[in-house]
């Protein structure tokens, strides 16, 4: 038995290793004081963090990747509020297979959502590509995270308290603000982040859906063919992680936090 405790805790390990080793080397890499990304290490540096600030190019991607992604989040959260209400409280037919229906870009590429929607905004609606048409996509994609967020926090209350809210005078509208929303807040802020997260890092559909102006993703990728960009990708790449990784913990604490008790004297 514990040969076998000991194989699993190795094997965990080494998958570990594999899966976040290549990405825990890009901050080591970005220190580096060297051109290529290659041991040895020629030295300590800070020059590619400080370097950042000069390339204008890397700023505006920054910027159109933060408009993007506030948009976004706030898009899709505000969509996937009332959908989750529907499909929590109300018994809709056919509601189990609009649920699915609603959670297929989790399982579809999203390869093949860039090109469905390039050809949908380009060859019926006639749209040009901008910024705009990014956000789009990155709403559809975001909407199944922002949904799953929020049905499990709402799943998890009682609903005899908004029943005894309904008895005690309050309209529907009035039990939703007054009692539903302030119990929801922690799964609405999580639903935020990880939407605000999934747009930010996301590359396919910008890539396909961006005009002129190019998102944070996709200018790193371009950058990528240029040997003596790397180091400044490298930097910068290191910061979206930690970034990354602060807004998905924080996301989950703050989910945790809220969830909902059993003890009815909690609410």
């Amino acid at each position: 038995m514990l040969r076998r405790l000991d194989a699993v805790w190795i094997y965990a390990i080494l998958f570990v290793i594999f899966l976040y080793g290549p990405v825990l080397l890009m901050p080591v890499f970005a220190l580096n004081d060297g051109t290529f990304a290659t041991f040895p290490l020629k030295g300590f540096t800070l020059k590619n963090f400080s370097s950042m600030a000069a390339n204008t190019s890397m700023i505006l991607a920054l910027q159109n990747s933060l408009k993007i992604a506030i948009s976004v989040a706030i898009l899709a959260t505000a969509l996937a509020i009332p959908a989750s209400l529907a499909l929590t409280r109300f018994r809709l037919p056919g509601g189990g297979p609009i649920q699915s229906f609603m959670m297929l870009p989790l399982v579809i590429p999203s390869i093949v959502i860039a090109v469905a929607l390039l050809v949908i905004i380009l060859k019926i609606f006639g749209i040009q590509l901008s910024l705009w048409t990014v956000a789009a996509g990155h709403v559809l994609i975001c909407l199944p995270f922002c949904m799953s967020v929020l049905m499990a926090r709402l799943e998890g209350f009682d609903p005899s308290l908004e029943e005894a809210s309904r008895d005690l005078g309050c309209t529907a509208w009035q039990t939703f603000w007054r009692l539903t929303f302030p119990l929801a807040v922690p799964g609405v802020i999580s639903s935020l982040l990880m939407g605000f997260i999934i747009s930010f890092d996301e590359f396919v559909i910008a890539f396909f859906l961006t005009g002129t102006e190019n998102t944070l993703p996709v200018y790193l990728f371009s950058q990528l063919r240029f040997p003596n960009k790397l180091p400044g990708v490298l930097a910068l790449g290191s910061l979206i992680l930690v970034g990354s990784a602060v807004l998905v913990i924080a996301a989950e604490v703050i989910r945790k936090r809220g969830a909902p008790s059993n003890n009815p004297g909690d609410y």
